[in-house]
């Protein structure tokens, strides 16, 4: 029993919450970009994602786990594609690149809807002492959610921007690289481990933060 006394003890329940709040952050914003992503295809016709049941906010719906694991211990990570079937969009260069934008943007507009949160509990309980705990979260979420959203506008296949900058090539060089798009994953691997762009991704996604803070949060 002193044993155990001793363990419980030593359990840093700091680290502990601070863990569940960042996996918190980090499911929020990965099941708001897939789930957009499969609305945005349903609005174009087609239904392979309400099929597989990926219009939902039910994380458990979206989560690849060893994706999950790589984001919350090294920042990089990835949900379970959303399916797409090209097919039923009536121009599916079109509507590839506005399923894919739709991820992106609703991160961006997640982070404007928290930073309004972030203003009203300002505003309205300063004093409480839940405060400073809601605070903490509502910033993070934010500042997590437009890292992903800029992150997946690098024209870089698998990302999203691929998906954008590949409509305005024509048919047959568009088709040639969706076929080889599931070697940009290993692309993308080497690129971050190496650290290929970190400062400029860092800065804008600062830079973004900065802004929204100050046009929302303390205007």
């Amino acid at each position: 029993m002193h044993y155990l006394n001793n363990l419980w003890a030593a359990l840093d329940f700091g680290s502990l919450w601070d863990m569940l709040l960042r996996l918190a952050a980090v499911l929020l914003c990965l099941t708001v970009h897939e789930t957009c992503h499969g609305l945005a295809a349903y609005a174009l016709g087609d239904p392979t994602a309400k099929r597989e049941h990926r219009l939902s906010l039910n994380p458990l719906h979206h989560i690849d786990w060893f994706g999950l694991a790589a984001m919350l211990l090294v920042g990089f990570g990835w949900a379970k594609p959303v399916p797409v079937d090209m097919r039923y969009f009536k121009k599916p260069k079109q509507g590839m690149a506005i399923t894919a934008l739709a991820g992106p943007v609703s991160n961006l507009l997640l982070a404007v809807l928290l930073l309004f949160i972030s203003r009203l509990v300002l505003e309205h309980y300063a004093d409480t002492a839940l405060c400073s705990g809601a605070l903490d979260f509502l910033l993070m979420t934010a500042y997590m959610s437009i890292g992903l959203g800029l992150f997946n506008l690098i024209p870089i296949s698998p990302l999203d921007g691929s998906k954008v900058l590949f409509a305005f090539l024509p048919d047959r060089a568009y088709m040639t690289l969706m076929r080889y798009e599931k070697y940009g994953m290993a692309v993308l691997f080497v690129l971050v481990w190496l650290g290929v762009g970190d400062n400029i991704l860092s800065e804008g996604i600062y830079q973004v933060y900065s802004l929204l803070i100050n046009l929302i949060v303390l205007r």
